[in-house]
């Protein structure tokens, strides 16, 4: 059991509770899978993908629920990041929270997902 994370805007989050499931966002739709992070790898895509951007939520799940459709495969820098090919069931969240910024505009992760 691993927790992985997905970082997303508060708005996706939102449709995706009230539809039940989270199918992805733009890249996850064209890539055809949803991008996950690891707990190490969840503030350098912050970084990455998400600089300074503002009403995002961070999804935590445990890996070992998603099943065969979890695949972790080499991404940015050699390191195997986890993505999932098929739609993400809300219930399978562990939970999701805000990820607020900063006064620099970095973004705050929550305790339990360090």
């Amino acid at each position: 059991m691993m927790m992985i994370y997905k970082i997303l805007p508060e708005t996706e989050w939102a449709a995706a509770v009230e539809a039940g499931e989270f199918k992805g966002s733009g890249i996850d739709i064209a890539d055809g899978y949803i991008h996950f992070s690891t707990a190490a790898q969840m503030v350098e895509t912050a970084a990455k993908h998400f600089t300074a951007r503002p009403h995002l939520m961070l999804v935590a799940v445990d890996d070992a629920v998603l099943g065969d459709a979890l695949k972790y495969e080499v991404s940015r820098g050699g390191a195997l990041f986890p993505h999932l090919f098929r739609p993400l069931s809300v219930s399978e969240a562990t939970w999701a929270k805000p990820l607020p910024l900063d006064e620099n505009g970095v973004h705050i992760f929550p305790e339990d997902a360090r």
